[in-house]
């Protein structure tokens, strides 16, 4: 297959124009500050345009209109608030442990900015290409949680103990059945390097071509990690009837910015995974030998592709929070401990006998 649109020829040139202007060091630290800045541009855009589509989703499942004063459709309403919370007072709690009450926001954040760098957006647009890239989302994806409990403890609120604790509990649940589900496409695969997985479905998407498998696999990543990142009905951690806001309730300013967008963006890079991984990433979709059809859909630019699926999966995880109740946490170990998990060991098992015997589309 030939890539119309492949980004490592423009990668490579502003690789090599740095080179011969600049000293290798010099030439090393721009191309740092750029990969830096670009990504900290999309984290800030993304961010808070997902923050638009959940109310205008939310809005649409209530049969509301949603935000629509701040700018054209209310495009720029997230913009205000974002501007509204850097004004906001950072109030300081008495008897906190300060030096950890300040850190927790910015290792929330920090590991959704660390499992961003490895996702390939299209052919050479791809910040580090680890070839343990699906472990290595597996381990930043953790940190977030080491500050979701320091925001709890140090705090000195019981609300926000409870929250914490909560949170503790089913991101460690839960990361056994997202990492089960990962670990099914990377047996199909054979590659645990995200472009080799991208790659790997260029006649076909592993949803497709895994058989039954794959798309149980599918379904209980997209539980697991809807529960991983706290959002509802798993938000336990949040319950605004029983614990006002949860781990964040004493947070005010920017410091409560930086909880809510972290939110945000680790459902981006949930459904980034899952596209990723299970839809082809930036693979058009292509149908087995129709020359034509697929000639057209090469056509259609990979981050469109990336996006598309990637925003389809958002919505999902979306219709979730505002179709179904909050579960309760003894319910929500419960799915994960004796139903989900026993499933996975199950389907993976099927699946590495699936391709011991070479029972699925190549």
């Amino acid at each position: 297959m030939s890539f119309i649109y492949d980004f490592s020829s423009a990668t490579q040139a502003i690789d090599q124009w740095l080179k011969a202007n600049l000293s290798p060091t010099g030439a090393f630290v721009a191309e740092l500050a750029l990969v830096g800045l670009t990504i900290l541009l999309a984290y800030a855009v993304i961010g808070l345009y997902l923050v638009y589509a959940e109310r205008k989703v939310c809005a649409f499942m209530q049969n509301r209109v949603g935000p629509n004063r701040v700018g054209k459709w209310g495009l720029l309403q997230t913009m205000a608030d974002l501007i509204k919370l850097l004004m906001k007072e950072l109030i300081p709690i008495r008897k906190s442990d300060k030096l950890l009450f300040n850190v927790a926001p910015y290792l929330v954040i920090i590991a959704s900015f660390l499992g961003i760098a490895a996702i390939p957006f299209a052919k050479g647009l791809h910040a580090i290409d680890f070839n343990i890239g699906v472990f290595y989302i597996m381990a930043v994806s953790s940190i977030g949680v080491i500050g979701i409990l320091l925001a709890g403890w140090s705090s000195n609120s019981k609300y926000s103990l409870i929250g914490a604790m909560r949170s503790g509990a089913q991101v460690v649940s839960y990361e056994l059945s997202v990492g089960l589900a990962l670990l099914s496409v990377v047996i199909f695969s054979g590659s645990m390097q995200l472009s080799t997985i991208v790659e790997s479905q260029a006649n076909g998407w592993w949803i497709l071509k895994g058989h039954l498998p794959a798309m149980i696999s599918f379904v209980i990543f997209l539980i697991a990690s809807t529960a991983e990142i706290n959002r509802g009905p798993f938000d336990l951690a949040e319950a605004e009837s029983e614990l006002t806001a949860g781990f964040h309730t004493e947070y005010s300013g920017i410091r409560f910015a930086f909880f809510f967008l972290a939110e945000y963006m680790n459902m981006f890079i949930v459904a980034a995974m899952a596209a990723t991984v299970f839809l082809g990433g930036w693979m058009p979709f292509h149908l087995g030998n129709l020359e034509a059809f697929n000639r057209v859909m090469d056509f259609i630019p990979p981050v469109v592709w990336f996006f598309g699926k990637t925003i389809f999966i958002i919505y999902l995880i979306m219709w979730f929070k505002w179709t179904f109740p909050r579960l309760r946490i003894d319910q929500l170990l419960t799915l994960e401990w004796k139903y989900l998990l026993p499933l996975n060991l199950l389907n993976t098992v099927v699946i590495a006998f699936l391709v011991l015997m070479g029972w699925y589309f190549k």
